[in-house]
């Protein structure tokens, strides 16, 4: 192997297709290694590109110290796992996948909104015991729904709740550059105002440290007794006690999670039996094209990488995600969804 030679690290799961695409795209003085979670910790060692999403611990410090690796791209739209202070202080870029499954997250926050006001957890509970069981039911049309946070994921949850409600409220740090038609979006620090104005409130925040624990008491206290909330962006942005308790003084009608902290659930967790909780395993961005979509990305911001462009997500490591001129754009997204193979 000569010293040109680039080392490729991935871990997330290719198949042997997808890593001729990648070893294809790249060049011949390439070499691909395909990681498992056990062995990231050393593999990355051994990075200068590293692409996928490392669940088990990895020392970042070390991988910083030793000057070796110079970008990363996240294969998840979270980068909480990579976003260790050694690299956010270090050269290294970081890019992620912000938007890339905007279409799957929206589908989920709206199957899990669908579900609670259709009634659809105590439905389920009343079918496992073959019990036809007819209950009141509520409506989500006229309806306003306020989506907190406004980058691909919130935007593309606007685009599809539009049609069906009477209006779509949104908090996002850069309202001025996340105009969509027909969405109210107000500065992030407004946030209370959106939970009390709306029927139905959606979360799509990234984990960061000013986003941890932000949706607490004060936010469902603002809420009235007939609304819903619904996270589709990481649990540990949510007080999961102050949920709890609003839900058990009724002060909502109930709640959907994607995404709880931790993750799973303790099995004696009073959400798992509360008929007005309808509870998915962080299963928002997933997709049979997922995996494609992601290799699609990578191999374009490769492209970008070596030219000396910025890649597409470019994520500002001080933020914790990708400002709005950096951000996956619509077109973007489509086009890399129809070249994945």
């Amino acid at each position: 192997m000569n010293l040109t030679t680039e080392t490729i690290v991935l871990c997330f799961p290719v198949s042997s297709q997808d890593v001729k695409r990648i070893e294809a795209s790249a060049g011949t003085q390439v070499r691909v290694i395909v990681s498992s979670q056990e062995q990231i910790h050393q593999h990355v060692m051994e990075a200068d590109i590293f692409c996928g999403h490392a669940k088990s611990p990895v020392d970042w410090g070390a991988v910083v110290r030793q000057g070796r690796l110079r970008w990363i791209q996240s294969s998840a739209a979270g980068l909480d796992h990579c976003l260790a202070p050694p690299v956010v202080e270090s050269s290294i870029l970081v890019s992620g996948c912000s938007g890339l499954f905007a279409n799957q997250v929206a589908e989920q926050a709206m199957a899990l909104t669908l579900g609670l006001v259709r009634g659809l957890p105590a439905f389920v509970r009343a079918q496992s015991r073959r019990e036809f069981e007819r209950k009141p039911t509520d409506d989500l049309s006229g309806a306003t729904v306020g989506i907190v946070g406004f980058g691909g994921n919130g935007q593309r949850i606007a685009h599809c709740m539009r049609p069906m409600v009477n209006q779509i409220l949104a908090t996002d740090l850069f309202p001025d550059q996340s105009q969509v038609a027909g969405v109210d979006v107000r500065k992030a620090n407004e946030i209370l105002s959106l939970f009390e104005a709306s029927k139905v409130v959606i979360c799509t925040l990234p984990l960061t440290a000013k986003n941890l624990g932000l949706i607490g008491g004060d936010c469902f206290n603002a809420m009235s007794p007939q609304s819903y909330f619904v996270n589709v962006g990481r649990g540990a942005v949510v007080d999961h006690s102050a949920l709890l308790d609003a839900l058990i003084h009724q002060r909502i009608a109930g709640a959907g999670l994607d995404v709880v902290d931790p993750e799973p659930l303790p099995q004696d967790h009073p959400f798992w039996l509360m008929d007005n909780v309808l509870i998915t395993p962080h299963v928002g961005a997933q997709s049979h094209t997922r995996v494609g979509s992601t290799v699609s990305l990578f191999i374009e911001n490769m492209r970008r990488f070596r030219s000396g462009m910025a890649p597409i997500n470019l994520v500002d490591k001080a933020l914790g995600f990708p400002r709005p001129e950096n951000r996956l754009t619509c077109v973007q997204r489509n086009e890399l969804i129809a070249s994945r193979g």
